[in-house]
């Protein structure tokens, strides 16, 4: 299963496409946070970060995409789809190997983003007049919606063969659950059906994470939605043994 993990990892890094997906996120991120007036930090006169977490996701729906969309749909394309399938190894661990994988890329496109904290840290008015908290709330909240969102990334890989078309299927999922969900609430005439389809939103998990409260609820909703959405890969994959 670790060698599996590694040849993932090793895979998306042999390409200029794993480094250019990184280096837009970043870029992108950046900008967002110190040049577009509009999101711009040094604009806004508060050394505050909420803008850019509530901005993040909308990013990722786009880079988790891009990272798991060759997990197994570049298998069947490329022609070692089957060869995998020989492995020592059984659908679950594949799948969380190929999990694992993505996550820890993911990570790794997350992680230079904490010197943006650093930064504003130190341009507080005193020094360290920052919610340290809540931003480290909003990390954690990162790593939880990223796993969501590669989840369901894994699901359209293995049920498309075409590596643009998991893409397209991942992003569309991971808008819906994010804030597709929340909208929908919205437009509900009933309070019990409105307060039901807010609960399923990753965003509205998400966001309460944010705010640096622990809540166990919060916690137990991002592990049931990817046990249930990786369950579903396993039982997928499985029928394509």
């Amino acid at each position: 299963m670790f060698t599996l993990y590694k040849k993932e990892v090793a895979d998306y890094f042999s390409s200029f496409i794993g480094y250019a997906c990184i280096g837009l996120f970043l870029l992108f991120t950046g900008l967002l946070l110190w040049v577009f007036p509009d999101t711009s930090i040094l604009g806004y006169g508060y050394a505050d970060l909420r803008n850019f977490f509530s901005i993040v996701p909308y990013v990722l729906m786009f880079l988790v995409p891009a990272v798991t969309m060759r997990t197994i749909a570049g298998e069947k394309n490329d022609g070692t789809f089957d060869l995998l399938m020989t492995w020592p190894l059984s659908a679950w661990q594949i799948i969380m190997a190929k999990f694992a994988g993505c996550l820890s890329i993911i990570i790794l496109a997350i992680l230079p983003t904490l010197l943006y904290y650093f930064s504003v840290y130190q341009l507080g008015n005193p020094i360290g007049n920052i919610d340290s908290g809540a931003v480290c709330g909003s990390f954690i909240g990162l790593i939880l919606l990223s796993c969501g969102f590669i989840s369901l990334g894994l699901l359209t890989s293995i049920l498309s063969r075409n590596v643009i078309v998991a893409f397209l299927l991942a992003a569309f999922l991971c808008y819906f659950t994010f804030i597709g969900l929340l909208s929908l609430s919205q437009m509900m005439v009933s309070g019990f059906l409105s307060n039901f389809f807010a609960s399923l939103a990753l965003a509205t998990h998400y966001d309460a994470i944010s705010r640096g409260v622990a809540d166990t609820r919060d916690l137990i909703y991002f592990l049931s939605f990817n046990v249930i959405i990786l369950l579903l890969c396993k039982n997928s994959l499985g029928s394509g043994e």
